[in-house]
């Protein structure tokens, strides 16, 4: 039979005239199906050489010798092998894992403001690199200098690609050759293997660390200084907490030694909040103008964790570092794109009316208070069991959403969560087929359950996710909608 099969394999050219091909070849185009169609060919060639087992439904239009449909088999693979081709790398995807800054998944979704400003941006000609007052070519790191300058309390700003960015710009502007003072308790990793001690070998500087894991104190920065010594380095512990035995200095303690000797300091502040979230539940998250009320030097911090905005890595600081910065010739290799200042400069613009709780969308998800997230879940469950016909057991239970992106480790923002069974499938079968979606659904599984945070949940996307879950409906045993307590 393999021997048969493989003389009656049919040509390429053949194929390309089948209207599945012609039809596709309007898409991708013919060279792309002619590809696509090779491959084929050579895998079922490979499987009948092999014979491994390889066995295809006789569908009654097969060669006389086979009694095979071939080309029905070769179109079959074809239309699947061009449904992967055709999606986009990149995909939106639904986020109902409560998770709200999900490296993962993206971490901060934009403002309507700040999307808009991207497609005006990105549409037209803009005057990224020209002065509209003085009709001459300008320089793009005026974008969002003076906004940020006036949000963070410091006197001037300038932006990078990303955080690790803007802390190898700031080490190899201000202590390549020279020496760095770092508490042993801050030389942390954080995402991507990302380590303080390497990034700062890559700028030229050296370490010289002091204290150790759990206690350093000021007298310890203050031994450490000599000749060599270029920067001192405060990094916050974002994504994780030393607890018990510690001691840390204070920054106005080292903001004033800074000063005594004459050397300044750098915050690497990781998140980067510019409001207060304490009455949200968000605690130990330094707000960075506090830092600059403490009189630190510069701080870097991040676009797209706590300031809810585009990637990018801003640097805030003394107008003198700032301007030896923006001379660094990494500044050209590490800044941004138009579209990059323009999402930040319209997310900043919200922030500077006060409007973050309910414009930024991670600063309104993490202001959303459990009742709220209550009454929102009840209200799904109340429509997916009549859109399901009870054929999912479905329930509520206090849960805890978490802030992600390697920012407030230890803070749990109480919720309520949507559980979802099945007596036929598993929550390993029911997630997998969520997040094969056309917009794939993320979310997590527990015990045996699937289980939603509409925390992270916009409300358009309840409906979505709704008629996912209608057609993976099984008939079972009645559910009740409850909360558990």
């Amino acid at each position: 039979m393999s021997n048969e099969l493989l003389r009656a394999l049919p040509s390429i050219e053949k194929l390309l005239a089948s209207s599945a091909a012609v039809k596709l070849s309007a898409t991708l185009s013919r060279d792309r199906v002619r590809d696509l169609l090779r491959e084929i060919v050579d895998e079922l060639r490979e499987q009948l050489v092999q014979d491994s087992g390889f066995r295809i439904q006789d569908s009654g239009k097969g060669s006389p010798e086979s009694g095979v449909d071939l080309e029905a088999e070769i179109t079959q693979r074809l239309e699947s092998k061009a449904r992967v081709v055709m999606q986009p790398s990149l995909r939106r995807v639904i986020n109902a894992t409560g998770v709200i800054i999900h490296t993962n998944l993206g971490r901060a979704p934009l403002a309507r403001e700040a999307i808009a400003a991207i497609a005006d941006a990105a549409s037209h000609y803009a005057n990224l690199e020209y002065d509209l007052l003085a009709g001459r070519r300008g320089k793009r790191e005026m974008h969002c200098q003076q906004l940020l300058a006036r949000l963070v309390g410091s006197e001037d700003a300038i932006v990078a690609n990303n955080c690790a960015a803007a802390v190898l710009l700031v080490l190899n502007t201000l202590a390549e050759g020279g020496e760095v003072i770092v508490s042993r308790g801050e030389l942390i990793e954080i995402g991507g293997s990302f380590r303080i001690p390497e990034v700062m070998e890559k700028s030229g500087a050296k370490l010289r660390e002091v204290g150790t894991t759990n206690r350093t104190r000021i007298s310890d920065y203050a031994s450490a200084i000599n000749e060599h010594t270029r920067l001192i380095l405060r990094v916050h512990p974002s994504n994780y907490r030393v607890i018990g035995f510690t001691e840390r200095p204070t920054l106005a303690e080292i903001a004033e030694l800074s000063e005594r000797a004459g050397i300044p300091v750098f915050e690497d502040l990781g998140s980067g909040c510019l409001i207060d979230l304490a009455p949200y539940g968000v605690k130990d998250e330094p707000v960075v103008n506090e830092s600059f009320k403490a009189g630190i030097s510069v701080a870097a911090f991040s676009g797209d964790k706590m300031l809810g905005g585009p990637q990018a890595g801003i640097i805030a600081g003394t107008r003198a570092i700032i301007e030896r910065v923006r001379k660094n010739p990494l500044m050209r290799a590490l800044r941004v794109d138009k579209m990059t200042y323009a999402a930040l400069e319209a997310t900043l613009r919200i922030y500077e009316r006060g409007a973050a709780t309910r414009d930024v969308p991670v600063i309104r998800a993490m202001a959303m208070n459990e009742n709220e997230i209550a009454g929102r879940a009840e209200a799904f469950c109340q429509r997916l069991i009549a859109a399901t016909g009870k054929r999912l057991h479905i329930a509520l239970e206090r849960g805890a959403s978490v802030i992600g992106g390697g920012s407030a480790p230890e803070v749990k923002l109480s919720t309520v969560l949507v559980t979802i069974q099945s007596a036929e499938l598993s929550a390993a079968t029911i997630e997998t087929q969520l997040r094969n979606q056309p917009i794939p659904i993320v979310a997590r599984t527990e015990r045996d359950r699937v289980v939603i945070d509409l925390r992270t949940v916009a409300p358009d996307e309840e409906a979505m996710i709704i008629e996912s879950l209608m057609g993976l409906a099984q008939p079972t045993q009645p559910g009740a909608a409850s909360v558990e307590t």
